[in-house]
């Protein structure tokens, strides 16, 4: 089951790597830049907007009286998550900008379809799953970037201009509840076509990285970082993503949440979301610097995918092994 589990996952994982080798040897150049970034701005809208579209009201409500579940996963994204950051990177690493990146990532929202399906997979509250993450990438919009203009500035990070917010809220906030207000009518039609919103999901992602890479690569990116500064950044990221799945299952512990709303508390709290964090950091950060600041992103995100594969799994396990509850003997009278 593992192994059918991470084969549908792995054929993203090495989309992005081939997307990462393709903007190394063949970077947008010339006039094909603005095409791309038309491109690149464009999907991010549609993405946003399908997204805004499939979310379900119904599903929000009946998730939304998990509020000390929600405000758990929110704390652990926006405060826990940028609290480790911080004492990573003081720790220093050898590049500036990657430090910058690995502190940006913290910053994120959580993701919401892979949190929903590794929640499903692992018999966890779905429809918890899909309010706590749903709500983490809509805050998100608004909290991330002020995070980024407090905690950033000191590393060399971002300014954050009327145009940056402008650009955010027209980008992926203004789409996002277009979609959602036009759910009634379309809501139907887009939830009959998951394969088209995948392909949308994860094209619009490899686009919008490749564009970002490619822009990095033409300023000297892989002069900036080495071999040696690559495999500690992996390292950081795994500390990272093991230091979160631990505190995310002992507070689920220590707040005494039901299993089904632990698994929620697991996988939506320990994840950062790509779809939000590389149009974000296009935005935020200078093109140059782009690329270097999305490297820790893309190792958390294949990193976290990996991990909450087997751990989905390997809690589906533990509840299909529970013994079922024996019946009460009936009591017959003499």
């Amino acid at each position: 089951m593992i192994r059918r589990l991470l084969a549908t996952i792995e054929p993203y994982i090495l989309m992005l790597l081939a997307t990462v080798l393709l903007a190394t040897v063949l970077p947008p150049r010339g006039v094909g830049v603005p095409i791309f970034d038309i491109a690149a701005d464009t999907a991010i809208v549609a993405l946003f907007f399908v997204h805004g579209a499939k979310l379900s009201r119904g599903a929000l409500l009946a998730g939304a009286r998990h509020w000390r579940l929600h405000a758990a996963i929110l704390a652990t994204s926006f405060v826990l998550f940028p609290l480790l950051g911080l004492a990573i990177t003081a720790s220093g690493l050898p590049a500036p900008d990657l430090a910058t990146g690995l502190l940006f990532l913290t910053l994120l929202p959580s993701t919401v379809q892979s949190s929903i399906a590794f929640t499903a997979i692992a018999r966890g509250n779905v429809a918890a799953a899909v309010c706590s993450a749903s709500l983490s990438n809509l805050l998100g919009i608004v909290i991330t970037p002020a995070l980024a203009a407090l905690l950033l500035p000191g590393t060399g990070g971002v300014d954050l201009s009327f145009d940056s917010v402008r650009a955010i809220v027209l980008q992926l906030l203004v789409p996002f509840a277009a979609g959602h207000l036009l759910r009634p009518w379309i809501g139907d039609w887009i939830a009959a076509r998951k394969r088209l919103v995948t392909t949308l999901d994860r094209g619009s992602i490899l686009l919008v990285v490749y564009t970002a890479f490619g822009a990095a690569v033409t300023q000297g990116l892989w002069s900036q970082v080495g071999a040696l500064e690559l495999a500690e950044l992996v390292g950081w990221c795994a500390l990272m993503l093991t230091l979160v799945l631990v505190l995310t299952g002992l507070i689920a512990r220590a707040m005494k949440l039901a299993p089904e709303d632990a698994v929620v508390m697991r996988f939506c709290g320990s994840k950062k979301s790509l779809a939000t964090g590389v149009p974000m950091a296009g935005v935020l950060f200078p093109p140059a610097q782009v690329g270097v600041v999305l490297l820790p992103l893309m190792v958390f995100h294949q990193l976290q995918l990996i991990a909450c594969a087997f751990l989905a799994r390997r809690l589906a396990d533990a509840v299909e092994a529970e013994p079922e509850p024996a019946m009460p003997r009936a009591v017959t009278s003499g």
